[in-house]
C-alpha cells in the first residue's frame, strides 16, 4: 500500500471474552467437550424465552411496518415509553428527544469514544469491561486510564484513586460507571455514586453510565440509575435489552442524555451522536417495536423477578463451593450475572499444571503457555480449559494487574452448575498443589 492504513490505536482493540473462544474451539476440534462460562449469553446457558414474549415478537414479524426504516433516533412510541420509565424514578427527567437507539451497546460505546477529541480521556473502572476500555484506548491511541475496584472492599470503587487520577490528569473529561458491574458483579452503593457525582462536579466532567444490568440485581441488592443521582450534571446512560429480556441477538441498545442543554459542549456532543446516527439512517426496527409491548406487559416484572431470584440462588451455590479455597479472594455477587475471582498474591507460578489426558490437547496447550508473555492467570485458564473443558476468562485481560478469572452465573441447570463448579474448585486445588509438589522434588 502507498500509505499505512491502520490507525495506531487499533492495537488497543482486544476482546478476550471472544478470544478465548478461538482457543476453546481448537480444543473442541480435538474432541474436548467445552463448558462455556466465558460469555454472558443467557440463551446459550439454557434460558428459555417465555412463550408469551415470543408470541409478541411473532406478531410483530407479521406486521409489515417492522420491515421498514424507523426514525433515525429510534421509534417514537418506544422512546416515549422509555422516557416515562426513566422519569418514574424521580431523578433527571428526559423526553423522547433525549433517547438515541443503536444496534447494541457495542455500537453505542464505539460512537461515544469516536466523537471525543483524541487528546481527551474517559476514566473507567479496573477490572474493565473490554468493549469500553478497548474503544476508549483506541480513540486516544493510548493505554486506558482506569480507577481501581477494590476486591478487599466488595469490589467497590477506590474513590481516593479516582479522585487523584482525575485531579492530576486534566485531559480526563468523563467518568465511566458500570453499574451493576461487569466483570465483578458489584452493585455501586448510593453513597459511592453520589461521591462520583461530586468529583464530576468539582472538575466539570460528564458522566457515562453503562446500565445494561440495571434491573438484574438479587439477594437484597438494589441498583441506582445515573438519573437518580446525577442532579444537574451532563451525563449519558447506556441501556439495552440483550441481558434483561434477554435478547442478545437483537443487538438493540440506546443512550439516554441527561441535562443535555445545560452545558454547551455537551449539547454539541449529543448533537454529533444524533447526526452520526442519521448518516447511518437508523437502528434495527423490530426489537424497538417489541420493547414497549414486552416491557409494558404485566407479565414482564414477575418474569424478571423470577429470573433474578434464580441468578441469586446460583450466586449462593457458587459462593458455597468456591469460598472454601483460602488462596482465592472471593466476593459474593449481587448484580449482573458474573463473578470475578482473584488469586491472592504469590499463589500463581509458571511451574503449575493440570493433568491433561488427551496428548494432542496437552501438546497444543503447552505451546500456548510456553510463550514468555503469557500472564499467570491466562496460563491457569488455558490449563483449566484443557483439563476440564471449563472455559473462563482471565482477569488480566480486563485491563487489570490482578490475576484471576471471570465466571458467569447463567447455567439454568443447577445440577450441571454444581458439577461444573465443583470440578472447577478441585482443578484450582490441583493446580495450586502442583507448585508445592514441584518445590518438594527440587528440595
Amino acid at each position: 500500500m502507498r500509505q499505512k492504513i491502520l490507525s495506531g490505536g487499533a492495537k488497543e482493540l482486544s476482546y478476550e471474552i471472544r478470544e478465548i473462544v478461538k482457543k476453546a474451539d481448537q480444543l473442541k476440534n480435538l474432541g474436548l467437550t467445552i463448558y462455556w462460562e466465558n460469555i454472558g449469553d443467557p440463551i446459550q446457558k439454557n434460558s428459555e424465552i417465555p412463550l408469551w414474549m415470543r408470541e409478541i415478537i411473532s406478531d410483530l414479524v407479521m406486521d409489515n411496518k417492522s420491515y421498514s426504516y424507523c426514525p433515525s433516533k429510534g421509534n417514537l412510541e418506544t422512546r416515549n415509553f422509555l422516557a416515562k420509565l426513566n422519569n418514574a424514578r424521580g431523578g433527571a427527567q428526559i423526553t423522547a428527544d433525549d433517547i438515541l437507539f443503536f444496534n447494541g451497546l457495542g455500537d453505542a460505546i464505539a460512537k461515544v469514544y469516536q466523537f471525543i477529541d483524541p487528546t481527551l480521556r474517559v476514566i473507567g473502572p479496573s477490572p474493565a469491561y473490554s468493549t469500553h476500555s478497548s474503544a476508549e484506548a483506541a480513540h486516544a491511541n493510548q493505554v486506558p486510564i482506569t480507577y481501581k475496584l477494590d476486591p478487599n472492599n466488595h469490589w467497590y470503587p477506590d474513590l481516593d484513586d479516582l479522585y487523584n487520577k482525575v485531579k492530576y490528569n486534566p485531559n480526563i473529561i468523563g467518568i465511566l460507571i458500570i453499574n451493576p458491574d461487569n466483570p465483578t458483579g458489584m452493585v455501586y452503593p448510593y453513597e459511592t455514586l453520589k461521591r462520583i457525582v461530586e468529583i464530576a462536579r468539582e472538575f466539570k466532567l460528564m458522566l457515562i453510565s453503562d446500565e445494561i444490568y440495571l434491573n438484574i440485581t438479587y439477594n437484597g441488592a438494589r441498583a441506582y440509575s445515573l438519573a437518580e443521582v446525577i442532579e444537574d450534571l451532563p451525563g449519558i446512560a447506556m441501556k439495552g435489552i440483550s441481558k434483561e429480556l434477554p435478547w442478545p441477538g437483537s443487538r438493540c441498545g440506546w443512550m439516554e442524555y441527561y441535562n443535555k442543554d445545560k452545558d454547551k459542549e455537551f449539547t454539541k456532543f449529543c448533537a454529533a451522536l444524533d447526526n452520526a446516527k442519521m448518516i447511518e439512517v437508523c437502528s434495527t426496527t423490530l426489537p424497538q417495536l417489541a420493547i414497549p409491548k414486552i416491557m409494558g406487559d404485566p407479565r414482564f416484572k414477575p418474569y424478571r423477578k423470577e429470573l433474578n431470584e434464580r441468578i441469586g440462588r446460583r450466586s449462593k451455590i457458587i459462593a458455597d463451593i468456591l469460598c472454601e479455597i483460602p488462596e482465592l479472594m472471593f466476593n459474593e455477587t449481587f448484580g449482573a450475572f458474573y463473578n470475578t475471582i482473584i488469586f491472592k498474591e504469590g499463589v500463581l507460578r509458571s511451574d503449575q499444571k493440570l493433568k491433561i489426558e488427551n496428548p494432542e490437547v496437552k501438546k497444543l496447550v503447552e505451546s500456548w503457555v510456553e510463550k514468555e508473555d503469557v500472564a499467570l492467570d491466562k496460563r491457569f485458564v488455558y490449563y483449566l480449559l484443557a483439563s476440564t473443558g471449563i472455559c473462563v476468562v482471565p482477569i488480566s485481560s480486563f485491563c487489570s494487574d490482578l490475576k484471576g478469572f471471570r465466571i458467569t452465573l447463567l447455567e439454568e441447570n443447577e445440577e450441571m452448575l454444581r458439577n461444573n463448579f465443583i470440578r472447577l474448585r478441585e482443578a484450582i486445588r490441583e493446580y495450586l498443589a502442583s507448585k508445592a509438589e514441584t518445590v518438594r522434588v527440587i528440595a
